[in-house]
């Protein structure tokens, strides 16, 4: 803006404005696709960490328990760990998995359910609970 237009109205020096045509930005913007459900029953958390040999990728064993359970949300790696105790050819993958019923809070034998399923999907692909 001109300095005296500033001045003029107590605006300070270097000011600058502006106009957005936001009907022509909303009319350029993206479509927005459908929006998930998100369930309002209480989630049950279970950290599981795996020996697995250094093949086996930390994606492969995420992805594993992932489709282990219905009850399965979401899967989180959080730790790799090499190096003693861990024995050589293997490492750590320590995973962070959250448990929820869509429509109910889940049950203690449900959640032991899950969480059977997720070591079996672990050991499918050779590892070992820690």
């Amino acid at each position: 803006m001109h300095p005296t237009v500033l001045k003029e109205h107590g605006l300070p020096p270097r000011s600058v404005a502006g106009e957005i045509d936001l009907d022509a930005l909303l009319a350029a913007s993206p479509a927005i696709g459908p929006r998930p459900d998100f369930s309002t029953y209480p989630v049950a958390k279970e950290d599981l960490a795996f020996l697995v040999d250094t093949s086996v990728t930390a994606e492969s064993l995420r992805a594993a328990l992932a489709s282990a359970h219905a009850a399965v949300e979401s899967v989180r790696l959080f730790d790799v760990y090499t190096g003693a105790p861990v024995p050589d050819g293997q490492k750590s993958l320590a995973f962070a998995v959250r448990l929820r019923a869509p429509d109910r809070t889940l049950k203690d034998t449900e959640i032991a359910e899950a969480r059977a399923a997720l070591v079996a999907a672990g050991e499918a692909l050779g590892g070992v609970l820690r």
